[in-house]
């Protein structure tokens, strides 16, 4: 079996998987996902069951795969996990970054919130998810920068629909984080993080109610494509 047509198979079910293209609890019809990826069912499966892993499908024996819940509990204990994450990167980010690292973080994302003009939802995001990964790499911890990566493919759906609504309040909480790194001061570091991650988890039940009637009425595409409100 080749290694690399397994890897492709796997970015490609996983890209679906995390934008909900494969809707909530949906059976995923292994047939006919062969047939549409050109691919035989061994390497799918393999690929299937390495989601199920990184739990971004699920597994019921004697049924078959599904596409996981999209649930208010279960986002929030994701968020949960998220807050504490993401804490402690900033944290050992202040302890362990070298002076030009964080030189370079303000120079990459410190401009940041004034260039939000005829940009999409899904092109915001993913800076939004880079910007957080960077710290992350800052913390020199590569453990915490898989879980986080993870993390972000576990809500990225979710984070569409809250990019939409918080874009300007993301981008003042990111240059607050940069102030806070450039000083090397972890307390606030921290503390504006976890801010800007609790605002998010107050949330979630109006972002799921949401995110439920994008899938169902306009689909993934168009919500990842929209243009952020820049008023």
């Amino acid at each position: 079996m080749s290694e690399g047509r397994v890897e492709t198979l796997y970015a490609a079910v996983k890209a679906r998987a995390a934008a909900f293209e494969i809707r909530p609890g949906e059976r995923i019809n292994e047939v006919a996902l062969a047939r549409e990826l050109a691919a035989s069912r061994t390497p799918l499966r393999e690929a299937l069951n390495r989601l199920v892993a990184e739990r971004l499908i699920d597994f019921v024996p004697g049924q078959g795969f599904y596409c996981r819940a999209l649930d208010v509990e279960g986002i929030g204990q994701l968020y949960e996990l998220r807050r504490a994450l993401e804490v402690l990167a900033i944290r050992l980010a202040c302890e362990r970054a070298g002076d030009d690292d964080l030189r370079n973080l303000a120079e990459e994302f410190g401009g940041d919130g004034e260039n939000l003009r005829g940009k999409t939802v899904g092109e915001l995001t993913a800076r939004d998810e880079a910007f957080h990964l960077a710290i992350a790499e800052l913390s020199r911890n590569d453990e915490l920068v898989h879980q986080i990566r993870l993390m972000n493919e576990r809500i990225r759906f979710i984070r569409w629909v809250d990019m939409g609504n918080r874009t300007r309040q993301t981008k003042g909480e990111h240059r607050e984080m940069i102030d806070a790194l450039s000083r090397r001061d972890a307390d606030l570091a921290a503390s504006v993080m976890d801010r800007h991650i609790i605002g998010r988890t107050d949330q979630i039940r109006d972002a799921v109610r949401q995110g439920y009637s994008n899938l169902f009425v306009d689909g993934p595409a168009a919500l990842a494509g929209r243009l952020v409100d820049t008023d």
